[in-house]
């Protein structure tokens, strides 16, 4: 249903994308081959839906995993009003089975026996022997997709033909004729029906409206979050912002035993930047697992995993090929606790910036993207220290993290951080310099771009403001320092337009305009791609430009 789900009845509701859900089946399926349980996910998906790249991802991973699923296909000849011509070239869904090295049946899906039997068949296979199963049953629809659609693209006598098909109908038929009920049990059993559906009917109008309520509405978008601060210990070292990720991460292992991680190429090879380098050894392959090039998959699978109790990382390789699992993340994670109840612990790791000569796909700032979807909680640090003890808290919390790690950063700063299990609370921003003049308010990267042009500027006293998470946002301490100084600039990485530092000047102009001695100001990367070549990078990135703009308000 894309209106409710129940975990206690084993319904995941689903999304109207119609594919994703696949992905979420994968999730359940793993956590039921984790537990060395003799169980079997079913998932739902229709011909159109069949179309979907959701589709591919799911289905092979679910091939390359060995997950025990049943992928069924509803095969009703129609999307919408699009024919089957028109979606695809097999004869037979059970066909495109072979090209992932599984199993296919094809069935009457308008055959009550027939598909119990091959469905209890195949369930009961898969529970003895783990594996995926492609299923189609073919059917059709006899209304239209929805209400208004109608049906009048069918062509005629179409409808006629399948009605002879009806499977309540025939089943009916079936059981007269083998006189296994009498006409007199089945009308009195459809008259027991009508006043079952009359009576709950009733009970539904019978119900006061709605009253709107925002603050109810509000607390609704995130699952509960009792944050216990876990205090460092005295013994600490010197090391960088990706061995403290690396840290953090290993940390969480091995107190979440019910942890897993997923991504491309982090087992054996430890991830492209290193971080989880000898977890397998660690850790072992079930719970340090390789994917394939399928991030909508495994964000589904993250999602599928933790409504079955696990906790879930999802490590982008670069923060840009977010783009590929987008609408799990932001129709899925982000919704799934406001529509039905259900947490998302599902931490997304995210390897993101510029500065580092990589071009426009392997260098974006697209926090923004997030920012601006209800149910999300995003980390960005700018130090060793914050980033291992905000990643521990954010897998500590049962909602979606959005976590984001500058690239530039991994092997570039170093710091004192303690060792062992520490938490830090999100929402908290971290004052890193005060004084009286400006308030700089940033985060990741350009924390230490204010730092460095304050020391070239000593006779500038601001108050440096790390935000450290985004969401929640640290609005009190913001507010504070800007009705301290009167003279505000926003600094962040990301495009201008749109960034996430018009909201906060927005907010600062509403909550602080009577103590503003000086027009809110911003500054960040130009709205353009992020360039290659080393020159027209630097250009691109605020840096140079936030001397002079630092310098102008100043002297406002």
């Amino acid at each position: 249903s894309f209106h409710f789900g129940s975990k206690e009845h084993h319904i995941v509701g689903m999304i109207s994308h119609l594919g994703p859900q696949m992905g979420i089946a994968d999730g359940i399926a793993l956590s039921h081959k984790l537990n060395k349980e003799n169980k079997c996910t079913l998932v739902f998906t229709g011909d159109g839906g069949a179309s979907e790249g959701d589709f591919h991802e799911a289905v092979n991973t679910a091939s390359v995993w060995n997950l025990p699923v049943i992928f069924v296909i509803e095969n009703n000849h129609w999307g919408l009003s699009t024919p089957s011509s028109e979606q695809f070239k097999c004869k037979s869904f059970a066909d495109k089975a072979v090209g992932y090295g599984m199993e296919g049946y094809s069935i009457d899906g308008n055959n009550i026996l027939e598909v119990y039997k091959k469905v209890n068949e195949l369930a009961q296979s898969i529970r003895k022997i783990p594996r995926p199963v492609l299923l189609e049953c073919k059917t059709f629809r006899i209304r239209g997709h929805e209400e208004a659609s109608g049906t009048k693209y069918y062509p005629e006598g179409l409808i006629e033909e399948w009605s002879k098909k009806d499977p309540v109908e025939n089943y009916e038929l079936f059981l007269l004729q083998e006189n296994i009920i009498t006409k007199k049990q089945t009308e009195q059993w459809k008259e027991e029906i009508k006043k079952e559906i009359n009576k709950a009917l009733e009970k539904a109008y019978a119900l006061p409206d709605v009253q709107p309520d925002i603050e109810k509405e509000l607390a609704d978008v995130y699952a509960p979050f009792d944050f216990q601060p876990v205090n460092p210990q005295k013994n600490s070292k010197e090391i960088r912002f990706v061995d403290a990720i690396s840290d953090g991460l290993k940390e969480a292992m091995k107190k979440h035993p019910n942890l897993i991680l997923m991504g491309q190429d982090i087992a054996e090879y430890g991830g492209v930047f290193k971080v989880t380098e000898g977890f397998v050894k660690e850790f072992g392959k079930q719970r340090v697992r390789n994917t394939p090039l399928c991030e909508a998959a495994i964000v589904g699978a993250g999602l599928g995993l933790s409504i079955n109790g696990y906790k879930a990382m999802v490590e982008m390789q670069f923060a840009d090929f977010v783009t590929e699992g987008f609408n799990q993340i932001v129709n899925n994670l982000a919704k799934i606790h406001w529509r039905w109840g259900q947490n998302a612990d599902v931490v997304v790791r995210m390897p993101t910036g510029a500065g580092v000569g990589a071009g426009p796909f392997h260098s974006q700032s697209n926090e923004a993207w997030f920012f601006h979807t209800p149910g999300l909680k995003i980390a960005y640090p700018a130090f060793p220290y914050d980033a291992k003890g905000l990643l521990l808290t954010a897998f500590e919390d049962p909602n979606p993290v959005m976590f984001f790690e500058h690239k530039a950063l991994y092997r570039s700063l170093k710091q004192e951080v303690p060792e062992g299990y520490y938490t830090l609370p999100f929402g908290k921003a971290a004052v890193i310099k005060e004084g009286n003049d400006i308030s700089i308010i940033t985060y990741g990267m350009g924390v230490h771009w204010a730092l460095e042009t304050l020391e070239k500027h000593p006779e500038i006293k601001a108050d440096v403001i790390d935000l450290r998470t985004l969401m929640p946002l640290d609005w009190e301490t913001v507010f504070k320092s800007v009705n301290k100084t009167g003279k505000v600039i926003v600094l962040h990485e990301d495009t201008l337009t749109g960034g996430i530092g018009a909201e906060i000047a927005a907010r600062i102009t509403e909550k602080c305009f009577q103590n503003l001695d000086a027009p809110v100001m911003r500054e960040a990367s130009i709205d353009t791609p992020v360039p290659f070549n080393p020159k027209l990078e630097e250009s691109f990135l605020p840096k140079s430009r936030f001397e002079q703009r630092l310098l102008a308000l100043a002297a406002y």
